[in-house]
């Protein structure tokens, strides 16, 4: 018989809001929302190890607690100016680029100079190490050259301050010659786009093996001589007018020489050639255009074999480089003239993404407009928007 106590039905505990339920006891489907998890306090890893406070904070290399710059999370980016003493004020430079860089937000500026043995690939290396997100270059071409093949593939950017003898890679890019300033803002808050670099592997005539950039161009012959017989004094003094007397005196004893040459997916060719030129660019100084459709994006080197015959094969290059290219092609009229005229090969262009040269016997290299010495091989390559420059904002590269 069943007794009171019986019949009195089971207290629902359902109710999270009665006062009267087993706090022990909890309905694992209510407890469990909105997650599905039902969590011990245990679960939980603290956030943070025994007696710290949480705060974020800065470590060095091997974990140590470093301060970090007014309660910012994270350091404020920083720029590094690479330099040549001899052909820029340092000071004045240096006070730009300080001022600039405090002017946008940025750190203090780290500051390296070149150096006859280390024309600027070893401190750039340095300046990347140490955190630059962008580089400066102030000097001549070879600085450039030799900043420029250490960036390449770093993505971090580069700034080119007009300095030096040439510039041409500022000029072929169309930079502001005569506005430091503008190019060093452009570090801080300019516009960044991708170029090409060209790199030459040389081979010496023990079997040595080299590789060097050049973001300009290069070549083997008569350019490199001319450049080996520049008197280093007058280029200081008078610019790249020096050249001039280093051409008179090349072209003195100039004599064609033999080369096996083959552009990437291209038939072999051999001839008989004053100079080989392998370009990144194609303007010169005094408003020389020796290649006019160079591209430093198209992802492609520019070849020009030079194989004139005789005093008025001279003639014939003077007339292509000097008139043709540098004059008549600005103007339809002279654009229609040159579609008439019979072509020559005193002066052969060429286009790919490498060419391979192999002269009968060593001969001078040049990249850049400095010396390499000789090689009895070269293989030339093109690495495609492998340097990122920075540009003033807005700006828009030439034959991009």
């Amino acid at each position: 018989m069943a007794t009171e106590s019986d019949q009195i039905p089971a207290r629902d505990t359902t109710d999270s809001g009665d006062a009267g339920a087993p706090a022990s006891s909890p309905d694992p489907e209510r407890a469990a929302a909105p997650d599905d998890v039902i969590r011990e306090p245990d679960d939980i890893a603290p956030d943070t190890a025994d007696g710290e406070t949480g705060e974020a904070r800065r470590v060095g290399p091997e974990g140590e607690t470093e301060p970090m710059a007014d309660g910012a999370e994270k350091p404020n980016p920083k720029a590094a100016l690479v330099y040549n003493p001899i052909k820029v004020d340092g000071d004045a430079l240096r006070e730009q680029v300080v001022r600039i860089a405090e002017e946008s937000g940025w750190e203090e500026p780290l500051f390296y100079e070149t150096t006859v043995d280390d024309l600027g690939d070893d401190v750039t290396r340095q300046a990347l190490e140490a955190g630059a997100n962008a580089v400066l270059v102030a000097g001549g071409d070879g600085t450039v050259r030799a900043v420029s093949g250490e960036m390449s593939g770093s993505g971090i950017p580069l700034a080119i301050v007009p300095s030096g003898t040439g510039n041409l890679l500022a000029r072929n890019l169309g930079l502001p010659l005569a506005d430091p300033e503008a190019m060093i803002r452009a570090a801080f808050s300019g516009d960044r786009t991708p170029i090409d670099v060209g790199w030459a592997r040389l081979t010496r005539d023990g079997g040595e093996v080299e590789e060097h950039a050049f973001v300009v161009m290069g070549g083997m012959g008569l350019d490199a001589a001319m450049i080996a017989n520049t008197n280093p004094q007058l280029k200081k003094s008078v610019g790249w007018v020096a050249y001039v007397d280093g051409a008179t005196r090349s072209l003195v004893n100039a004599k064609p020489f033999r080369v096996v040459y083959q552009l990437d997916g291209h038939r072999m060719h051999a001839a008989r050639v004053q100079s080989v030129l392998f370009a990144n660019c194609g303007s010169l100084q005094a408003g020389i255009e020796l290649i006019p459709e160079a591209s430093v994006t198209d992802g492609q080197l520019d070849v020009v074999i030079m194989q004139p015959k005789g005093f008025w094969g001279w003639l014939l290059v003077w007339r292509r480089v000097a008139w043709d290219n540098s004059f008549l092609r600005k103007f339809r009229a002279g654009r229609r003239v040159l579609s008439l005229r019979t072509k020559d090969n005193a002066v052969v262009y060429s286009r790919g993404r490498g060419v391979a040269l192999a002269p009968q016997e060593p001969h001078p290299v040049q990249l850049d407009g400095d010396e390499f010495g000789e090689a009895t091989h070269v293989q030339t390559r093109v690495d495609a928007g492998g340097l990122v420059v920075a540009v003033p904002p807005g700006h828009e590269l030439p034959h991009a």
